[in-house]
């Protein structure tokens, strides 16, 4: 990204080429301001919020769950999101790209990575992993946690080509912004996402339970009450004379 090659050129081949397309300008930019703070802050303050709430309404019940397992997932997300300027900013200082030609003559020459890119993928993606944290911590069903990730993916992928329509960045800012939000959500779930026997946990893809023996696969290994030998047990059957049933006393 800092030298002209032919990955650049081709980059701004294909960026051209999107801002002339037949996407709808309005809904480019609808998509495009998805990404500014003043829209992806409040959203995720939002879930931070309930995730308070959540986790002090679950800790009533559960004696066991402490004030840090409660705190630390919207900690952690309000400080994922704080430190996507703190990495963005340099970054772009550092390899100053230029940016499209809308673009030309702006307040600075550094577009790599996309800061509005970034910003939507960690706001709204640390935002469903709030939603979903506790049946992936419990290891619950995963019910409705793949339709939410299908469409944090469709919004952030509306983002970025919005970003690219408008002539604000290049495809390969908006790709470099979504690694760099990579990063950042698995360092989240790293942290956040384990259980409470302290293993991380995993995605159980709607497997259900695990399927115990089946009937008649083993011995029991439980003693039969009728099979305890009683006290008349010595006697055996050799012992019985002819037309003498079995426990009856001797003639």
């Amino acid at each position: 990204m800092a030298d002209h090659g032919p990955l650049r050129a081709l980059d701004e081949r294909l960026g051209r080429a999107v801002a002339a397309s037949a996407v709808p300008s309005w809904l480019a930019q609808f998509f495009a301001d998805l990404g500014n703070a003043s829209v992806a802050l409040p959203v995720l303050l939002v879930v931070i919020g309930w995730a308070v709430w959540r986790g002090y309404r679950g800790s009533r019940g559960d004696p066991a769950t402490g004030p840090t397992r409660r705190w630390l997932p919207p900690l952690a997300a309000a400080l994922a999101l704080a430190a996507v300027p703190a990495l963005v900013v340099p970054l772009k200082l550092w390899l100053a790209r230029p940016g499209p030609p809308r673009m030309a003559g702006g307040a600075h020459d550094g577009f790599y990575p996309s800061g509005h890119g970034a910003t939507a993928a960690v706001a709204y993606g640390v935002a469903a992993l709030l939603l979903t944290h506790d049946r992936r911590r419990t290891g619950r069903p995963a019910a409705g946690r793949l339709p939410l990730a299908a469409g944090v993916a469709l919004l952030n992928a509306g983002v970025g080509i919005g970003l690219v329509r408008q002539g604000y960045h290049w495809p390969l800012d908006v790709l470099g912004s979504w690694c760099l939000a990579g990063v950042l959500l698995a360092v989240w779930c790293v942290v956040c996402d384990r259980r409470p026997d302290g293993r991380t946990a995993r995605p159980d893809h709607g497997r259900g339970p695990k399927p115990g023996p089946e009937p008649g696969a083993g011995p029991d290994p439980r003693p039969d009450r009728d099979s305890q030998p009683g006290p008349d047990s010595s006697r055996s059957s050799r012992d019985v004379g002819p037309g003498q049933e079995p426990g009856a006393p001797a003639p």
